[in-house]
């Protein structure tokens, strides 16, 4: 028989029931009340030899003189000379020796010039992390900081604003630990790869299917983590030399590029060659990095381990020299991701190659700075084989100089040699922050999706609701590891559903079991009791990192543990319609709950962070309208047996069966729920002046080339357009589109709405994607009111498509401007003529 907690249950009535079952809610009681400062350091890692500086800056006659020298001969720390100059001065005082022995992730300075040891490897995926060897660690002074939502669910939220704050925050934590000795100051994250295939193991460290969500989360990210002055636009230092730029934190994205295959049967991320039409690679692969360099002014870009078409991201010169630093103009470093220069030896053995030649190799293509595992004694291939490199001539010394510089001048920016007094007042009490636990509270808020919502069954009233039946894995209603995600840090706090929920009521019923435990027959005997004896059930279900994970791709979309069966069990027992919660990152076929109308709400919560189940429970209760979207595709199980996870085309490949890959492209009977999908707990409607249309004419200079199309079978236009395509990359780009979109709240209850707009090419078009983001807005409308959105498209950015010769090119005819989803979309054509 389920007890009834109150929640106020003292201690005595624990003691009255069976003993696994009061170990069970005592467990739960006190992990979820568990806050960063009562996490013993004892297990933390802390640092080589000592990693809490007394300084903040390397340039500072005090500390020269600790070591017996005069800061004054060093030109590096003449604070008044350009970056570049000190730079060079460094760099030229340095051995060949003491020079490689700082291109790898733990370097290891030149205490003979006053250079200290630095470590390169920090991890801020949604918030600071103690990942990686040595350079941010947890202790004393800082038992923890604020654990955010895992990316793919504040990506949820399609608000812009919110990840440049979440990113801010992120950074001025990182700021604050580096005062206190507890981090560095470079942090690799952003993880900006597309969700390609919806087995990925990794999708909950990105923003989504969609190049560019993918691409406005990054810049936004970005921006907020190395910004000095973090505004809605801009970077606060226009008109600066970009190279002496200062930045807050340095942001890196990763991983580049193709990389979307951890392990999937036969196939692993270190072996793997990503065969990729360069179409896709300028569509799809490229364009996020693309945004995150050029539009986010990224400081830092990590290759991948894979190779693509043949050769591996960090030797490939036409990607890393050519691309990221010539082409989008990067200013900052390219590092390995960890091993990946060994892994070319190791594991792919491409070409055979030595450890010198694939050290010389992948330098010569322009990686900066090797990050190692410290595998077999061997720290990282550049400082162990750097010097061999230059000496049996496989490089030249001033390749080795040129990384240096690169780094160092990151580091300048950064304020490592001369402070930034902006932040030096920053400290413990900026960590784990009251404003800051909020702030991740409001990104889980934000990135929550109603799925399903028969007749309103939710939100739950908690006036006439007493009691709650609360059932499922023990992991997901005492979810204090969960909704942490990968890649995370010590949390401030860890607020469970369990915890927030029996807030809302006078008393919950629990049935909790670990895997595979549910749907025994006495599993299921009780699981159903529990949801008969309440006012409400509420199902939490869903995945973990042992499902999804790096290193981890999935084989199937279902719920694991025969989740399935135990939660039909209980909606058959229910007197009510029972409300599902579903944690993950990537899409689960729940075609069963969405069918069954013993199911009446699906949310879907992802890895929500520390503060995960108050917003949980705020969306469940109605404190919170929920206005998030889903930012990939939700797929019946059937997909996967459409199309191998190794075949990186997007489009359709009719010869082999394929069906297509995300919502750009798949047009087959598969999809549970499309990307962008999300309801609300009240109705809005659109209407706009601009339902006519627009004419756009776009005069073609004699410099100019046009570009031929491709069009679909019969249905090129006769006669042929004098100039089917304009290429972008000749024109000037100035023209543009301008309309706005009046969103109604016809509902009673106020609440956020979404706003994406997408462009579809010419009907006449072929192999295009059916339709393409091109620009989305978050607003809030209060009950009954209405807000006018305007947007303006750029018709180079807006209404190109990439073409099969990866030109990226303006169709003329009449493209289509999409506004919303779900059925509420409305739509205007835009005709382009290019006049020749």
């Amino acid at each position: 028989m389920p007890l009834a907690i109150s929640p106020m249950a003292s201690a005595s009535s624990f003691r009255q029931l069976p003993p696994f079952l009061a170990a069970l809610l005592c467990a739960i009681a006190m992990a979820t009340t568990s806050s960063a400062a009562t996490v013993p350091a004892a297990g933390r890692r802390g640092p080589i030899g000592t990693n809490g500086k007394n300084y903040t800056k390397v340039c500072d006659p005090a500390r020269f003189a600790s070591l017996g020298l005069d800061m004054s001969r060093f030109r590096y720390c003449d604070a008044s000379l350009p970056y570049g100059d000190r730079v060079r001065d460094l760099v030229g005082q340095l051995t060949l020796d003491e020079k490689v022995s700082n291109l790898g992730d733990r370097a290891d300075g030149a205490p003979r010039v006053g250079l200290p040891h630095y470590r390169w490897w920090g991890e801020a995926l949604h918030g600071v992390s103690d990942v990686g060897p040595w350079g941010t660690w947890f202790g004393d002074v800082v038992p923890g900081a604020t654990s955010f939502p895992l990316v793919i669910t504040t990506a949820a939220s399609f608000n812009e604003t919110l990840w440049r704050s979440v990113g801010a925050a992120v950074s001025t934590e990182i700021r604050a630990m580096y005062n206190l000795g507890h981090a560095e100051l470079t942090y690799w994250s952003p993880n900006i790869n597309v969700v390609r295939d919806p087995r990925w193991g990794r999708a909950s460290e990105t923003p989504g299917e969609d190049p560019f969500l993918v691409g406005r989360y990054a810049v936004n990210f970005v921006r907020g983590m190395q910004d000095i002055v973090v505004s809605g636009a801009g970077d606060g230092h226009s008109g600066e030399d970009p190279f002496s730029r200062p930045i807050k934190v340095s942001s890196c994205c990763k991983h580049f590029t193709a990389y979307d295959v951890d392990a999937w049967f036969d196939a692993d991320r270190l072996t793997f060659d990503a065969e990729v039409q360069e179409r896709d690679m300028v569509e799809t692969f490229e364009r996020p990095f693309e945004m995150c360099i050029r539009e986010g002014d990224a400081s830092c870009v990590m290759c991948s381990y894979n190779r693509v078409n043949g050769v591996p991201a960090c030797a490939d010169a036409r990607l890393l020299s050519e691309t990221v630093r010539n082409q989008w103009q990067l200013h900052g470093y390219i590092v390995s991701d960890c091993d990946s220069v060994r892994v070319m030896v190791r594991d792919a053995k491409w070409l055979n190659f030595t450890g010198v030649e694939a050290t010389a190799a992948s330098m010569k293509a322009g990686l900066d700075l090797d990050c190692g595992m410290f595998w077999e004694g061997v720290k990282d291939f550049f400082t162990t084989y750097g010097v061999d490199a230059v000496r049996q001539g496989k490089i030249k010394e001033a390749d080795v100089d040129n990384a240096l510089a690169n780094v160092y001048t990151t580091l300048m920016r950064l304020g490592f040699f001369d402070g930034m007094p902006e932040f030096e007042s920053l400290g413990a009490k900026d960590v784990c922050s009251e404003d800051h636990m909020e702030l991740a509270a409001d990104a889980a808020r934000q990135g929550m999706v109603l799925l399903k919502n028969d007749a309103k069954r939710l939100p739950l009233d908690p006036k006439r609701i007493n009691s709650v039946s609360l059932v499922g894995l023990l992991q997901h209603i005492n979810a204090t590891d969960v909704m942490l995600g990968d890649y995370r840090g010590t949390p401030c706090r860890v607020v469970t559903p369990y915890n927030a929920i029996r807030k809302m009521v006078n008393s919950t019923n629990v049935h909790a079991c670990d895997n595979g435990a549910c749907d025994t027959a006495g599993g299921l005997g009780r699981a159903a009791k529990t949801a008969k004896i309440s006012d409400a059930t509420i199902v939490i279900a869903g995945l973990n990192m042992s499902v999804e994970k790096e290193s981890n791709d999935r084989e199937d979309l279902l719920l694991p543990w025969n989740q399935t069966s135990w939660i039909n069990a209980v909606a058959e027992a229910s007197p009510y319609p029972i409300v599902l919660v579903i944690m993950s990152a990537g899409g689960v076929d729940v075609s069963f709950a969405q069918n069954n109308s013993k199911i009446g709400a699906i949310v879907w919560a992802g890895y929500p962070g520390e503060e995960g189940g108050t917003a949980i429970a705020d969306v469940l209760f109605g404190k919170h309208n929920p206005g998030g979207r889903l930012p990939l595709t939700w797929y019946k199980n059937e997909y996967v047996n459409q199309i191998p996870m190794t075949s990186m085309a997007l489009r359709p490949d009719a010869a082999l069966g394929y069906p297509g890959r995300t919502y750009k492209f798949y047009s087959g009977p598969s999809v549970l729920y499309p990307f962008g999908h999300g309801l609300s707990y009240t109705t809005f409607t659109y209407t706009s002046t601009t339902t006519t249309g627009a004419t756009v004419t776009i005069p073609i200079a004699a410099w100019e080339h046009c570009k031929l199309l491709t069009y679909k079978p019969g249905a090129a236009p006769s006669p042929s357009p004098a100039c089917p395509a304009l290429n972008v990359a000749s024109h000037r780009c100035d023209e543009s589109v301008s309309f706005a979109v009046t969103v109604r709240n016809s509902g009673g209850v106020a609440g956020d709405h979404v706003v994406p707009v997408y462009t579809s090419p010419p009907a006449e078009v072929g192999d295009a994607p059916i339709k393409q983001l091109v620009a989305f807005r978050r607003v809030f409308v209060p009950a009954g009111g209405a807000v006018e959105v305007p947007f303006t498209l750029n018709v180079c950015k807006d209404l190109a498509i990439v073409e099969e010769t990866a030109y990226t090119v303006v169709p003329s005819g009449a493209s289509t401007v999409i506004v919303g989803d779900d059925g509420l979309a409305l739509s205007f054509k835009v005709t382009i003529h290019l006049a020749v």
